[in-house]
C-alpha cells in the first residue's frame, strides 16, 4: 500500500510544467508504423474469445507455439489483451526468441488505437504500459531496425503515460528525462515532482531517487534529509535484491552518513507510513 502523501515535500504541480513546443506534442507513434508481424501461421479460430481459450489451454499444457498462434489470431482481430501479451512475450523472450521490433510494433498498434482508454481500468493500465515500453524503445532505439534513438519521442511517450494514465513507470522515466534534460529542458523541480508521484504509488526506484533528491536538495528542491532517508528506507523494503541492488547500496550509504538523530526520525516516519498503510488495507473489511 503506497504511503500517505508527505506534505512537507512541497513541489510544483504538473500544471506548473513549462509548455513544450506544439511540434513535439503528438503522443502516438508515427502513423506509418508497420503492422505487427505474425510469427506463425494463423489458425482459423471461430472468434478471438475462442482463440484466447486455446491460448490458456496451450499455455497450461506447456505448448508455447500453440499459445502464440492463438494469441496471434486474437491480436489480428483487434483484441487488446492479446496484443499486449504478445508485446510482452516478444520483448522478454517468453518461450519465443526475443524480438524487440515485433514487440515495438504490437505496442505501437495498442498506442495508436487506444490512446483514449479510460485511466484506472484494466485496459487503461495496459495501454499506459504500452506507452512506457515505446518510450524505452525510443530512448535507446532498436539496433538494425528503423527505430532510431529519439529523445523527443521518448519524452512524448513517457509524458502521456505519466500524465494521462498516471502510470508510475511512466512518471519515473519522465522524471529521469527531466533530470538529464533529454527530450526537454533540464528541470530538477519537475523531475522531483514526477518522481514523488511515482514514489507515492510504491515504485521502489522512484522512492530511492526521490529520497536522494531530498537528501541532496538544491536546484529548487527543498533539502529534507529526514524525509529523504524515509523514502530510501521504504524503497529498500520494496526493492528486488537482485535486479535493484543499487537501491540497497544507496540506502545503506545514506543511512551510514546520516546522524543518529536523523536516522531515528526517519525510521519513526517509516513506522507511521506502515501503520497508515495497514489501516487502509484493513478498513474495507471492517465496514
Amino acid at each position: 500500500m503506497p504511503p500517505r502523501a508527505i506534505p512537507e515535500a512541497a513541489l510544483p504541480d504538473p500544471d506548473d510544467e513549462p509548455a513544450r513546443d506544439a511540434s513535439v506534442a503528438k503522443v502516438t507513434p508515427a502513423p506509418n508504423t508497420p503492422a505487427a508481424h505474425t510469427a506463425l501461421p494463423l489458425v482459423p479460430f471461430s472468434s478471438a474469445r475462442d482463440a484466447l481459450r486455446a491460448w490458456m489451454r496451450d499455455s497450461s499444457a506447456g505448448n508455447q507455439a500453440g499459445a502464440v498462434r492463438a494469441l496471434e489470431y486474437a491480436a489480428s482481430q483487434g483484441h487488446l489483451t492479446a496484443q499486449y501479451k504478445l508485446g510482452k512475450i516478444y520483448a522478454e523472450g517468453e518461450g519465443v526468441p526475443a524480438n524487440d521490433l515485433k514487440a515495438f510494433e504490437y505496442f505501437s498498434k495498442i498506442a495508436d488505437e487506444n490512446a483514449d482508454a479510460i485511466p484506472g481500468t484494466a485496459e487503461g493500465r495496459m495501454v499506459g504500459s504500452a506507452f512506457v515500453a515505446l518510450g524505452s524503445y525510443f530512448s535507446d532505439g532498436i539496433k538494425g531496425s528503423y527505430v532510431k534513438p529519439n529523445s523527443d519521442r521518448a519524452f512524448d511517450m513517457f509524458h502521456y503515460a505519466a500524465s494521462y494514465f498516471g502510470d508510475p513507470d511512466g512518471q519515473y522515466n519522465l522524471a529521469r528525462l527531466y533530470m538529464k534534460g533529454q527530450g526537454t529542458t533540464r528541470d530538477a523541480r519537475q523531475a522531483a515532482r514526477w518522481m514523488k508521484l511515482a514514489a507515492e504509488k510504491g515504485h521502489a526506484p522512484a522512492r530511492a531517487a526521490f529520497g536522494e533528491m531530498l537528501i541532496r536538495g538544491g536546484e529548487g528542491v527543498p533539502r529534507q534529509p529526514v524525509l529523504g532517508l524515509m523514502w530510501l528506507a521504504l524503497a529498500r523494503e520494496g526493492a528486488d535484491p537482485v535486479r535493484e541492488s543499487w537501491i540497497i547500496e544507496r540506502h545503506d550509504a545514506a543511512f551510514a552518513a546520516a546522524s543518529a538523530t536523523d536516522r531515528s526520525a526517519a525510521l519513526a516516519l517509516v513506522e507511521r507510513q506502515q501503520v497508515a498503510g495497514a489501516r487502509a488495507v484493513a478498513a474495507p473489511t471492517q465496514r
